[in-house]
């Protein structure tokens, strides 16, 4: 007999991040996965170097240093956070601690991919629910609950669209759960938000019993690097998935840097500034050059061309000339390009490409 995992594993495709090189003769700028384009707080840079004297000392187990910062930085109980290696573990974690074979999962049509991943690897059933014109489709979410719905993620914003649900739409969507269903809003994307309707998840979690909030700091506060993340969980949540996490999970370097950048308020507003004047600028300059580029809140635009054929001959052209971008085909969106705000040359530097693309014979 051979050995065999465990039912729905197989069927998983391996999640491929964005490329971080390619061939060309002048600069290259990485523009594929969604970073931050002013970089990592000098703050925090100073706290990581200065934890570097303790490497031989394993972390206190629950992540405390960089719970009481969190707690404090958004005036929550520091009991009801768990932190985590990025804020994918904790999404996985919750999968590990709530499914079982059989469960249906449900997750949008553009959905993170993280998502599928964790479903399968307990052999439940994922339930891609239809998106309308790349929004979550609340009408049709709720359609598909059933009896054996028991996770439901919500990415809000979403990637690779960028589209958003108003609080009011969320509520509507948890209204319609059961009790012993979890909903999961993944606000990786939060601090980039720039609009009244929308709510991070805070408030749903401090309320219900059956609502999650995972956020993360490799995006607005720059520490891609370091994955770090945590979710803000209902007490009966947080003791589960304190009863599953790794012993170590976030490492003291990492705690110090994150902490370090919660409290570098400076340097975040200058990284929402940023992408408020670029994401705007390059959806303006993009769409002149012909090609539909849809509304977006978080700090990435989706560019979309005449067919998959067209989205990668862009692709193949923008890497030749040093702008790497992400083909979301594996998003279900093989028509489509994702551009990642990046710093001023960076940004200009794309759209004379896509320009290029545009104008060649």
């Amino acid at each position: 007999m051979a050995l065999t995992p465990k039912p729905g594993i197989l069927d998983i495709t391996p999640y491929v991040g964005g490329r971080a090189h390619v061939e060309s003769a002048g600069e290259v700028f990485k523009l594929s996965s969604n970073e931050s384009a002013i970089g990592s707080s000098p703050l925090a840079v100073a706290a990581y170097e200065q934890a570097a004297g303790g490497l031989d000392i394993y972390p206190e187990g629950s992540a405390k240093i960089l719970r009481e910062a969190i707690a404090k930085a958004f005036g929550l109980d520091a009991a009801r956070i768990v932190c985590g290696n990025g804020s994918d573990e904790l999404l996985t974690m919750l999968a590990h601690a709530y499914l079982r074979p059989g469960d249906e999962v449900l997750f949008s049509e553009y959905a993170f991919l993280v998502y599928k991943i964790a479903t399968l690897a307990n052999s439940a059933v994922p339930i891609v629910v239809p998106e309308k014109n790349l929004r979550v489709d609340v009408d049709a979410m709720l359609a598909a609950v059933t009896a054996r719905t028991r996770l439901v993620y919500l990415a809000n914003p979403n990637n690779p669209t960028g589209s958003y649900l108003p609080h009011d739409e969320v509520r509507r969507l948890h209204a319609g759960l059961n009790a012993d269903t979890l909903l999961v809003i993944d606000a990786a994307y939060a601090e980039y938000v720039r609009r009244n309707d929308y709510e991070t998840g805070i408030e749903m979690v401090a309320h219900n019993n059956n609502v999650v909030m995972t956020r993360t700091f490799s995006k607005i506060y720059g520490l891609a690097g370091l994955r770090v993340g945590w979710a803000y969980c209902p007490a009966a949540v947080v003791d589960v998935l304190n009863r599953i996490r790794g012993p170590f999970n976030v490492s003291v370097p990492a705690q110090r840097a994150a902490a370090a950048a919660l409290g570098d308020r400076a340097h975040i507003e200058a990284g929402i500034a940023h992408n408020e004047t670029w994401r705007n600028w390059l959806t303006q300059e993009i769409r002149k050059l012909g090609f539909r580029v849809d509304d977006s809140v978080a700090n990435f635009v989706l560019i979309h061309f005449a067919g998959e054929k067209t989205a990668l001959a862009a692709d193949i052209y923008l890497s030749g000339r040093g702008i790497i971008l992400r083909h979301v085909a594996n998003y279900g969106l093989p028509q489509c390009l994702r551009l990642s705000v990046g710093s001023e040359a960076a940004n200009h530097a794309a759209v004379a490409a896509l320009a290029g693309f545009a104008g060649r014979k």
